[in-house]
């Protein structure tokens, strides 16, 4: 076990298993479904099951950060361990989830020495390969000081691209970010974006297909730049997301670090369609 404990929010979007077998620790935001129902993001085993629901209503589910309480439940108890925390979360541009987390570490008093909290700056895959250089650090047996030093640097050459469908769900969920400047052509393109902060537009382009050639290229250009630790990601696009694996496979001779399917949170705001990759450099994502 690792000296320094790391803990992220459920919009990193990595596999459960791997997040297991990492010993990554779990806050989850919340999801209210139109019908008035309050689920904690980590509570939902089948996103087909959001999707569905997503699909079928006129008002958009609203999602909110996870509590004081929320963080506390889970720090304390890997405190009382002796350990030190690093907290990586979602962009505090997207969310609130960064400065409800430097609440909970007042809370602490003393205690919140212990713990570091770190804005990934991004979300969805991009707050994955920060995640994964936290972890990284605290497997090489850093402190928490230097594990969030090192989970900044991850993110500093962390690169992230995702191609949705439309802007409307973006548009309706008030996290439009600077890709607001597209909105009067949103319904007659695919956009690329990214999350610099806040999600900020890339390219546009007019079919799925054109899509899928400029995620192609881009992964050409990470493993150009030494961007060779990879992953996709996407909502509801299993055979375009296995595909751009495929092409990612012979690109960088390995495979990637995982393919995942976004969850509620973000998924609320891109709509299902999602097709993302990103890239950090692989030996930032290991242990020494």
């Amino acid at each position: 076990m690792a000296p320094v404990a790391v803990v992220a929010d459920t919009c990193h979007y990595l596999p459960r298993d791997l997040v297991e077998r990492l010993g990554i620790g779990t806050v989850s935001l919340h999801v209210k479904l139109p019908d008035g129902t309050l689920r904690r993001e980590s509570d939902f085993i089948d996103y087909g099951e959001y999707y569905s629901i997503l699909g079928s209503t006129s008002e958009l589910p609203t999602t909110s950060q996870p509590s004081v309480g929320d963080f506390l439940s889970v720090w304390e108890p890997l405190l009382e361990e002796g350990r030190e925390i690093v907290s990586v979360h979602i962009s505090g541009m997207l969310s609130g989830t960064v400065e409800t987390a430097q609440m909970a570490k007042q809370e602490l008093g003393d205690r919140g020495q212990r713990v570091e909290v770190v804005d990934s700056r991004s979300g969805a895959g991009g707050e994955a390969l920060v995640v994964l250089g936290a972890v990284a650090a605290a497997q090489s047996g850093k402190n928490a000081k230097d594990c969030a030093d090192h989970a900044n640097a991850t993110r500093e050459r962390m690169r992230m691209w995702f191609a949705v469908d439309t802007l409307e769900y973006f548009l309706k969920g008030g996290r439009i970010g600077r890709a607001n400047a597209w909105v009067g052509t949103a319904l007659k393109i695919k956009p690329i974006l990214t999350i610099e902060e806040e999600i900020t537009p890339v390219e546009r382009v007019r079919t799925s297909a054109r899509a899928f050639a400029k995620m192609v290229d881009y992964l050409k250009s990470l493993a150009e730049d030494g961007q060779d630790g990879w992953l996709v990601q996407h909502i509801r696009n299993p055979d375009q997301a296995e595909a751009l694996a495929e092409e990612g496979r012979a690109i960088f001779g390995n495979e990637p670090l995982c393919i995942s399917e976004v969850g509620p949170v973000m998924g609320t705001y891109s709509g299902p369609g999602l097709l993302g990759v990103g890239g950090a450099p692989r030996d930032m994502l290991q242990a020494d």
